[in-house]
């Protein structure tokens, strides 16, 4: 009967919250409004669009810049503040990050 519970709840989720469960685990890429680049694993979010990322790394250049590669700066769990983000991109088999949200 719990089964069953629990498979309704998941059949009344709205197409947004479909899309975020899908991401939950997966590597993410994120562009911030200061010129960074944190990439780790999609944890969770929020209503004001925070975003928790576990094995974060934080890179200054964008990870794909051609000229001298930089070592990233591990920060392990992170808290990114949604209003700090302008673009996200989802690895969906975990080679380069394909999709791309905002």
């Amino acid at each position: 009967m719990l089964w069953m519970a629990s498979l309704k709840d998941t059949e009344g989720e709205s197409q947004g919250k479909k899309l975020l469960r899908s991401w939950l685990n997966k590597s993410m890429k994120i562009q911030m409004t200061d010129g960074r680049t944190l990439i780790g694993i999609f944890l969770c979010t929020d209503s004001e669009r925070n975003v928790i990322l576990g094995s974060c790394e934080e890179y200054l250049k964008p990870p794909d810049h051609v000229e001298k590669k930089e070592e990233p700066r591990i920060l392990g769990l992170a808290m990114i503040p949604g209003h700090h983000i302008v673009s996200i991109h989802v690895d969906e088999d975990r080679g380069t990050p394909q999709q791309s949200i905002m």
